[in-house]
């Protein structure tokens, strides 16, 4: 068969290889063609960004958009073509505009730099397929499996030190290593040593990246705050609201304050709960729903308007269409988008269009807001537990769910830890357990939402915390780390990890596609890297 298409930098892609005919996030072969022809300019824009700050020259806006860019190509984000050519024109004209400041150069990344963009969309498309990230030239399969992986690493450091440039937090070291690692990409005579360095940079700016945003969210909210939340319905208007942005949160809140709308978080907008100067908002009511892979079961039994704020989306159902809404890098072709201005009036006019939950009907709750200050605040009690044998292993069982087979894993494994063991978890990857009634040791939940994704920074931090407090290194810890992949942010959290040393990672449900063998050899043995098997084995080899 002929691939329309080449992708595999999600762990649903098709048959574990990689998706040749429509992506199975829904992506059509010119959307895809389209953000491969983005990258392509992108690294090109890199290589004149790296030798503009080597003239002194100010490269501020294209540090800026290139974090844009890259984060419209992450995993159900951007599926409008015209969105994604608009953000193309922008690298070239930045590109020309950098071009014409330095003067004439002579590197490797000549051709990347001079192409000449076509008019037309389907030119473009053509293009693109001429730039697959199958790197023909590269000649390496080992190369081309690193340079991917750094690829998509720097996908997910783009999506969080967005997150945080958007609430005013930057720093100039995570753009550049960004515009080196693109422009990188360009090269052909870079060793295998080279390359795993740069996936271990990689790893520290995306650390780097989270702290940013940690600061941001906790200088903006406040710091988190342990939080009962509803699943119920309460009875009037309503707007659920997806994806991971808080700011856009912030903004729907202050927009229908006083109005009889109440607002709903879904998926990793759950976490948001927990933060006090969000939760101040009265109709600041609920959660509603579980991971993005069932938005489409869910979203066509909700009552109200819906709003898309970041990565997550998937191709809406006619059932829904009219009532979702999307704003910031997420687009989707019909679609209404909801531009820089940040107006939500039309999505608040459709909730109040719409009936709403007819009564109050009570259900469960979770409990969120377990981020490092609510933790480290109860570290002497946790301590004491240890010391005593009441808590005996922490289990960090988290990261991104998905709908391929294979994820009830976690759900099992979660049920099957032992009494005297505490679970902590954060991503999306938790709606597999999130609502399981663990009860708690002396006192302290048994399970222990810390966060997003990118709350990744938070668990990081106690795992350090408490590593000092017992005088030795995180891996001696009785602490286990059970994760779950799915996109590109995943891949830059992994990479932190590992350029901390950690190891002994448990990873599932399946591999990266773009890992080749001989790369995957070198993390088993320089980390101790390890797939699931089953909960049952794997926690008897934990435990042993």
């Amino acid at each position: 068969m002929t691939c329309k298409m080449f992708c595999y930098q999600c762990e649903q892609t098709a048959k574990g290889a990689g998706c040749c005919s429509i992506g199975v996030c829904g992506k059509t072969p010119d959307v895809s063609a389209l953000q491969d022809l983005l990258i392509y300019a992108l690294k090109g824009l890199s290589c004149l960004a790296v030798k503009a700050r080597e003239k002194s020259i100010n490269t501020e806006e294209a540090d800026q958009f290139i974090l844009e860019g890259l984060f419209a190509t992450v995993t159900n984000v951007d599926f409008n073509e015209n969105a994604i050519a608009i953000l193309i024109k922008k690298t070239v004209q930045l590109r020309e505009s950098l071009f014409e400041k330095i003067g004439e150069i002579s590197c490797t990344c000549q051709n990347t730099v001079r192409f000449t963009l076509p008019e037309t969309i389907e030119d473009m498309i053509a293009l693109g397929n001429a730039h697959n990230i199958i790197d023909q030239a590269e000649g390496n399969a080992d190369i081309l499996s690193l340079k991917n992986t750094l690829l998509f690493g720097i996908k997910g450091i783009a999506a969080y030190a967005d997150h945080a440039r958007i609430l005013g937090e930057e720093d100039n070291t995570i753009y550049h290593f960004i515009e080196k690692a693109l422009a990188s990409m360009l090269r052909y005579n870079l060793g295998v040593d080279t390359w795993v360095g740069l996936l271990m940079e990689c790893g520290q700016a995306n650390l780097r990246a989270m702290e940013l945003l940690d600061k941001a969210h906790t200088d903006h909210y406040g710091h988190p705050i342990p939080t009962k939340v509803p699943l119920g319905e309460k009875k009037g208007h309503a707007i659920l609201i997806s994806g991971h942005d808080l700011k856009d949160l912030e903004l729907l809140l202050k927009q229908t304050e006083g109005m009889p709308i109440n607002i709903y978080t879904h998926g990793e907008m759950l976490p948001a709960h927990g933060y006090p100067e969000l939760k101040k908002y009265k109709h600041f009511y609920g959660h509603y729903g579980t991971a993005w892979q069932n938005q489409h079961r869910e979203f066509a039994q909700f009552p109200g308007a819906i709003l898309m704020t970041t990565n997550c989306i998937q191709k809406p159902m006619e059932s829904y269409k009219k009532n979702i809404f999307t704003t910031g890098l997420v687009e989707f072709p019909s679609v209404e988008h909801i531009g820089t201005n940040k107006d939500f009036t039309a999505v608040i006019n459709q909730a109040l269009s719409m009936p709403g939950f007819t009564s109050n009907i009570e259900k469960d709750f979770v409990m969120v807001g377990f981020a490092r200050n609510a933790v480290l605040g109860i570290a002497d009690k946790i301590i004491n537990a240890i010391k005593q044998g009441k808590i005996r292993h922490f289990f960090l069982v988290g990261g991104c769910d998905g709908a391929k087979p294979g994820r009830d894993y976690y759900t099992k494994f979660v049920e099957q830890v032992p009494q005297d063991c505490i679970v902590l978890t954060l991503a999306c990857g938790k709606f597999r357990f999130f609502d399981k009634k663990l009860g708690d040791i002396d006192g302290i939940p048994r399970l222990l939402d810390i966060g997003q994704c990118n709350d990744a920074y938070s668990a990081i931090q106690i795992a350090i915390t408490l590593a000092k407090v017992f005088n030795c290194s995180v891996n001696e810890l009785p602490l286990s780390l059970v994760l779950s992949w799915y996109e590109q942010k995943a891949v830059a959290i992994l990479l932190s990890l590992l350029s901390l040393g950690i190891k002994n990672i448990r990873l599932g449900p399946t591999l990266p596609a773009f890992i080749s063998p001989n790369v995957l050899n070198v993390l088993i043995d320089k980390f101790s890297i390890k797939t699931i098997s089953t909960p049952e084995q794997d926690l008897a080899g934990i435990l042993k």
